[in-house]
């Protein structure tokens, strides 16, 4: 009897471990699931990353953009406002007002992928415009990827849905160029970046 008392606990032991196994594992998957989908995707001098190599044929915009690599680290809306958020207020060359730009600074999303170290960057926007920049600048400039616009999401097919730019106001050497020359190193529907050693 007493054997009997004892395997029924010791299964009913296991059942409870079991269960709360599955529970453990179906939250994993909800929140797999609930996730967002991805926005940004940085290759190049990364961390281990968080995704595999390019596909083809799910990846149609990288691939025909000629990206390749063999690891990713991708980030989605709720992981990129997760990060530390900075707010700045440029002076905007589409309608010459000031307006308000929040996101993590682009160092700091660098860094989340392991890409601290790299020497420059390649900004990749979603229309194929790309543009080179040094970390140094990056940092100097602090530079953001901007997800919201005077307080509200940056829509796809306006400026975003991310943004790579910083503060012109702030800087006299870019100040002193023409409004429309100051963000030449800020593609607008950033989607992809290179990390460069």
């Amino acid at each position: 009897m007493k054997k009997r008392q004892f395997l029924a606990a010791g299964l009913l032991g296991m059942s409870s471990v079991a269960i709360a196994a599955n529970k453990k594992k179906q939250a994993s998957c909800a929140g797999n699931k609930d996730s967002g989908p991805v926005l940004l995707t940085i290759t190049g001098a990364i961390g281990a990353g968080n995704r595999g190599a390019l596909d083809p044929a799910l990846d149609q915009m990288m691939a025909k953009q000629k990206l390749q690599f063999n690891r990713a680290h991708t980030f989605d809306f709720a992981s990129l406002s997760a990060l530390p958020q900075t707010t700045i207020k440029p002076t905007l060359e589409y309608d010459s007002k000031q307006h308000v730009l929040s996101g993590p600074l682009l160092s700091d999303v660098l860094s989340a992928a392991g890409a601290a170290a790299a020497g420059d960057v390649l900004l990749r926007a979603v229309d194929g415009y790309a543009v080179q920049v040094s970390m140094a600048d990056i940092r100097k400039y602090r530079f953001i990827v901007a997800t919201h616009l005077d307080g509200k999401a940056i829509p796809l097919g306006g400026l975003g849905p991310l943004w790579a730019v910083y503060d012109a106001d702030r800087f006299p050497e870019i100040m002193e160029k023409p409004i429309s020359a100051r963000f030449a190193l800020c593609p607008w529907g950033t989607y992809h970046i290179e990390a460069k050693t």
